[in-house]
């Protein structure tokens, strides 16, 4: 296939009248449409307003699909004990692998090609299944949690990380490479410094698998963790292993000066969520600062149910407008730092070498959209419409690994109608087994 139409190829990289050139799952050239259209005479055509590399959403969670409005407007720690964890309990396989197929099915079609996937602690499998389905690319994880936890999602440390080594076993590298395994405890708050521990160990055990928990999100998180362990959240995971390049921490809203130099010199990643962070007050994550000391800081949506949509450009705007009025500083994180925050850098966290730009040699994971809405116009600056004017609905295709996924509104190879209509009837079914009372009841 060859692509025509302005192409983002990265931030740096914004090419008038220019064309991506795909043979198989791999870009084989980028440059201008009239030298490669000359050479690549029988390839297959389509042009677009826009082309870019598919965006990363660097901490998703698909299973919370079915938890989209039912606990807006509350503070962390009841959102997450009184709503959102009560419903994983109440899922059962079916339920898991409709909310995963949901949540891909919103990401592919809003210009997300990869994720970073915290999941539940039951039926992890339906969600590898639903990502192996709707071709994804991700780095998924069940989640261990093995104190403080509601029933239903407690289990024993060592049932937990034995099935953990099953799930790598049967999914690290399936999809012929597309799925790969995160080691994914909760966070320190429900897991024992020996769970903690032995994700360490067994994420050095198995080539290429990496770790994904959450991290000092909120103060009361901060205090539970402190009060337990006697040390910070960075630190305390600093000491059980839960830092380096393999390592993914998602928020690090309340950091000191220990805790960043800590992420620093362990080049650990950190997933900036900010939609999430302000619908929950959990307050404004220092990235500026992060990304100043050579920490890599990609882009997560997190859950439906606190942000309420998995858009990644919603969270690119976010991202840069929130840090420019957190400095009182209009030129901090600008279109082209934060494009790389949704791009190369969520490469890096989800662990994936050769995605997150348009280039030769790198995976055909990419994205077209249109240009006809009224906010598109004038178009004076690609790159700054992409960040801070164009939203999922932009997106009118979607190619991961070669393979066409969503293309004119509809998605291939998966009846996305009945995906819907599924996730909506467990959604109910879930939300009134686990007693949440919502607006509409």
């Amino acid at each position: 296939m060859l692509i025509t139409g302005t192409v983002i190829a990265d931030p740096e990289t914004v090419i008038d009248d220019g064309a991506v050139v795909i043979e198989g799952s791999t870009i084989t050239a980028v440059g201008k449409a009239d030298a490669l259209l000359s050479e690549h005479p029988d390839h297959e055509r389509r042009a677009f307003d826009i082309v870019a590399p598919g965006l990363v959403g660097g901490h998703v969670h698909s299973v919370q699909s079915l938890g989209r409005g039912i606990a807006d407007d509350d503070e962390l720690l009841d959102w997450l004990f009184e709503a959102v964890l009560p419903m994983e309990a109440a899922m059962d396989a079916e339920a898991t692998r409709a909310a995963a197929e949901l949540g891909y099915l919103e990401c592919l079609e809003s210009g997300t090609t990869t994720v970073v996937d915290h999941l539940s602690v039951n039926h992890a499998a339906e969600a590898f299944e639903a990502a192996i389905e709707t071709g994804i690319r991700g780095r998924l994880g069940k989640v261990l949690m093995d104190k403080e936890s509601p029933d239903g999602l407690l289990e024993s440390t060592d049932a937990g990380l034995a099935e953990t080594e099953a799930l790598i076993g049967e999914y690290h590298g399936a999809a012929d490479g597309r799925i790969r395994y995160a080691v994914t405890p909760r966070f320190a708050v429900t897991c024992t410094e020996a769970c903690l521990r032995g994700c360490r160990e067994i994420a050095d055990r198995y080539d290429g698998v990496a770790i994904h928990t959450h991290a000092s999100e909120n103060k009361d998180e901060i205090a539970t963790v402190e009060e337990a362990t006697g040390k910070r959240n960075v630190h305390w995971l600093d000491e059980v292993g839960l830092t380096g390049p393999d390592v993914t921490l998602a928020h690090c809203v309340h950091t000191d000066e220990s805790e960043r130099d800590i992420l620093a010199e362990t080049d650990t990643v950190v997933t900036h969520c900010p939609s999430s962070n302000m619908k929950l007050a959990s307050g404004i994550a220092p990235i500026h600062d992060y990304l100043e000391r050579g920490i890599t800081v990609a882009l997560g949506n997190d859950g439906p149910p606190c942000n309420n949509t998995l858009d990644p450009f919603t969270e690119m705007r976010q991202a840069s407008l929130l840090g420019k009025v957190d400095a009182r500083d209009p030129t901090r994180l600008p279109a082209e730092t934060v494009l790389a925050m949704a791009t190369i850098n969520g490469a890096r966290a989800a662990g994936f070498d050769r995605i997150g730009r348009l280039e030769a040699g790198y995976e055909a994971d990419l994205i077209g959209l249109t240009t006809e809405k009224t906010r598109a116009t004038p178009l004076h600056d690609p790159l700054s419409h992409l960040v801070y004017a164009a939203h999922g609905d932009d997106v009118v295709f979607t190619m991961v690994a070669g393979t066409v996924r969503y293309d004119g509104g509809e998605h291939v190879g998966i009846d996305a109608d009945a995906v819907r209509e599924r996730a909506t009837r467990h959604a109910e079914r879930v939300v009134e087994a686990a007693g949440i009372e919502t607006a509409g009841r």
